[in-house]
This record gives C-alpha cells, structure tokens and sequence, in this order.
C-alpha cells in the first residue's frame, strides 16, 4: 500500500451508512454528493454525512430496493483494481420503450384536454400556414441558387428588325413626322431683354406664324433667328403683329422651299378630341408633346394675362404639356392640321389665373391656351397683305354685371353698338347660341367673329338686338 495506490483502503476511513463500504478517493461512488465532493472542477473535500434518500425523478420510487449494480455515471469511474458497487441500477437505455426489469415505471400516456373542433381546425390552420410559408421560403432558397439549366442574357440576343415603313395614320408619331420639318425655334432679343418661342412655316418663302409676346421684344431695333430642324439658321424680320390678339408674323430672309403646315379649323373642334403640341419648351427645340381638347371658349387674355380687357381671346384650353418656350407652336389635330397656336398657360401663382410664357417660368399644370386658328387664320392674312391687323368691335365699354352676363357702359356715337341701338345699362346675356356670363366673354366672342359679321345679342329683358360688328385698324406699336 502506497500513499498514490488508489485502490488502499485507510481502516480509519469512515464507512457508508447503508453498504458499510468505505469511499473511495473523492466522495462515495454513486453518491449524489460524491460528484460534487471531490471534482477537478470544485477541488473540494469529500461529504462524509449520510445523504437523504434519493427518489425517482418520475416514479417516485426508491432506487435503494433496487439490486445494486455497477454506477456507470459515477463522475470518477471505479477505482483501479477495485469493484465498486452502486445503488442505482443500470439503466435501460430507453426505459419508456417497452416495458422490462427496468426500476423506472413507464408514465402514463400523457391525456390532451379535450377541445371543440372549431379550435383544433384553427389551430391546424395556423400551422399549415405557419409551415408552408416556411417550406416556400426554402424551396425558392434552393432553386433559386442551384439551377442547372442554360442562362438567358437580352445583352447576347440579336437587335430586333430596324422599323420600316410610315407611322400609322392618326398616330402622334405621324402627326410629329409631317409638322416637325415646319416648326422653328425662334432666338429673339432686344435693347434689354432676350428670349426664345416658337414659330410655324405657313408659305414657302419663308413667313412665319408666332406669338407676338414672343417677338415684341425684337420689334424695334430688335433681332430675330429662325431656327429650323435641320439646324439651318436664318435672319428673319417682323412683318405685323396684333397685341390685342396675341399674333405675329415674321419673315426670314435667303431661304427658299420651306415646308408649310396644313391649315384646318378650330370651330368644330370637340372637347375630348386628341391632340398634339410642337415646340422649343425651355429651349428643347422639336419637342412634341400629345393630349386632348379639354375646353371650348376659354376667356383668356391674350399674353397670359399681361393686357387689358382689349387683349382678351377666345381659347382653346388643351392639356398636353406646354411650357414656356411653346408659346408660338402649333397645336394640331390628328391628321396633322394646326388647329391653333399655342399661347399661355395656367400659373397657380397667378392671380388672373392666366401667365404669359414670354416672361415667366412656371410649368405646365395641365391647363394650356391657344388661340383658335380661324381666328389666327384671319389676322396673319391681314397683316400679310397690309402689314397691319384689323380688330373686331362694336365700340362700348363693358363690365361684368352683378346677377351675370356683361353690361354695357358708354357707347361711342357712331359705333357698331349706337347704330344697332344699344343703350348703356343693357345687360348682354346671349350671342347667338352662346352664353354670355361675363364681360370677358362678351369680348373674346366678339374678337372671334369677322368684321361686317352679323350677330343677335340677347338682352336680360328678353329683347333680341341685331348688331353688324365692326372692324378698326391695331395701331402699330
């Protein structure tokens, strides 16, 4: 016996208070506290007391009935050369699968409350959610990563066939390929001030259809360029321009064979019909834009507000997109016919509800006016052939009247409203079929009428009066 043996046995060792055996090195083998006694972890003494009985966790019985077998969990082992004896049984390595020799009782089956079938499907429902949600994020986790099959890339495939042949009739496309070579930019400037619009081609050499807002800067000393879509450059000079209706024709000098637009008519457009603006918005010459006649006969005074009652014209109110810069294009219908020029939009900051686009920067909100192109039409022919606009009249002063429609102020003597025996007070509320609720459109339903036109006025009394309108001379300015 050596003081390392192991296996020695100190006859003044204490003995178990049960077995009689003595314990070996660090604590009693099979002894709940002999774990704990003695451990390289704990580095403790051994517990020398005699421990409380030790039931089954499950069972409740007492595991010192049992035949002692060897502790296969005692934390130590036996000792070497030595046989040590433990209270516990071997276990059955799965004790709850059969029924055997086993100390531990088998437990009952566990018993589930009982619930109604409404719950248990819920709760089955939710599962099934729960877990094919589950499933489906890791089937798509696995196939999206380990595909086998060929990779597809459009930067390896072929350019599809070049586009051949015409756009098709009535398409904004063929409407942009037909006004396109006739629309110019126009670069204007002034002793003070510069700008740019837009203008149209109506005859071959060289007269130019635009605002007068955007040539009136260059209108005395002034110089103008023309800027066409191929990038020529030409001088052009004004010929006449019409303040009181917002037009203006110019001339380019040493340019021949122009292409001019189609004409068609403003007095049978339709609110909803399509159509197209052409223009140089914010300097971005050629830029085509498309929508629809969104109103017939809009009071608006001519230059965005910028004049008086005498500039007021009768517009045609569109929302495809016009900017400043438009101003002077054509608006055209679907077959490529101008069925106006392009003249101002509305400005929220605006609080006659109208902005010129000669001067401001706002943007378009959707709501564009042009004035009508029979009534364009009409004043580019006078001034062409006379270098002068006419401007239609019937010589009294107008106000809005309190219960609606335009009354009537001072008449001068002589005019188209003494000959027709008008009367200052007289309340207009009719042309014709149209409605007349303010001075305004009193005026831009005159102005889009011809000189020595008949019209019948609609008084509030009920009394219809028959009125030749007349024409007089826009001084040159």
């Amino acid at each position: 016996m050596t003081e390392n043996d192991p296996s020695a046995q100190d006859p003044a060792a204490p003995r178990h208070p049960e077995t009689g055996q003595q314990a070996a090195q660090g604590g009693w083998a099979g002894s709940p506290y002999g774990d704990q006694a003695a451990t390289p972890e704990t580095g403790g003494t051994p517990q020398y007391s005699a421990p409380e009985p030790t039931y089954h966790a499950v069972t409740g019985a007492d595991p010192s009935y049992a035949t002692p077998n060897p502790n296969p969990w005692s934390a130590q082992g036996p000792a070497s050369g030595q046989t040590q004896q433990s209270v516990y049984p071997p276990p059955n390595p799965n004790p709850y699968s059969q029924p055997g020799t086993s100390v531990y009782g088998v437990p009952p089956a566990p018993t589930q409350p009982k619930r109604s079938g409404g719950k248990l499907l819920a709760g089955v429902a939710l599962v099934a959610l729960l877990v094919g949600g589950i499933a489906g994020g890791a089937v798509g986790y696995l196939t999206g990563g380990s595909s086998n099959g060929p990779v597809g890339n459009a930067l390896d495939a072929p350019k599809p066939a070049q586009q051949t042949g015409n756009a098709p009739a009535g398409s904004v496309e063929s409407v942009a390929q037909k006004l396109s070579p006739s629309v110019v930019e126009l670069q204007v400037s002034g002793q003070q001030e510069a700008g740019e619009g837009s203008g149209f081609v109506i005859s071959t050499d060289g007269y130019i259809l635009t605002n007068n807002h955007v040539v009136e800067v260059a209108a005395n000393g002034g110089q103008i360029q023309a800027v066409f879509q191929d990038g020529k450059k030409a001088a052009a000079k004004v010929v006449g321009r019409d303040p009181t209706t917002d037009i203006a024709v110019v001339k380019v000098d040493g340019v021949s064979n122009l292409t001019p637009v189609e004409i068609g008519r403003s007095d049978d457009l339709r609110v909803g019909q399509p159509v197209v603006a052409i223009g140089s918005p914010f300097e971005l010459a050629g830029t085509v834009t498309s929508g629809i006649v969104s109103s017939l006969h809009r009071p608006v005074r001519a230059g965005g507000g910028q004049g008086g009652q005498e500039t007021v014209m009768d517009a045609v109110q569109t929302d495809a997109a016009i900017n400043p810069g438009n101003s002077g294009g054509p608006l055209a219908n679907m077959a490529g016919q101008v069925i106006g020029i392009n003249s101002a939009i509305y400005s929220p900051q605006s609080a006659s509800g109208g902005q010129g686009q000669g001067g401001s920067q706002s943007g378009n909100v959707g709501i564009g006016f042009a004035i009508p192109i029979d009534q364009a039409r009409r004043t580019a022919d006078t001034i062409i052939k006379t270098g002068q606009a006419v401007q239609t009249y019937i010589g009294a002063q107008v106000t809005d009247a309190p219960q609606g429609g335009a009354k009537l102020g001072a008449i001068t003597p002589g005019s188209p409203a003494d000959k027709a025996g008008l009367k200052s007070g007289d309340i207009v509320t009719k042309i014709d079929d149209r409605n007349i609720d303010t001075s305004d459109t009193l005026v831009a339903a005159i102005r889009t009428r011809a000189p020595d036109e008949k019209a019948t006025f609609t008084l509030s009394d009920g009394r219809t009066v028959e009125v030749t309108l007349g024409g007089q001379p826009v001084p040159a300015n």
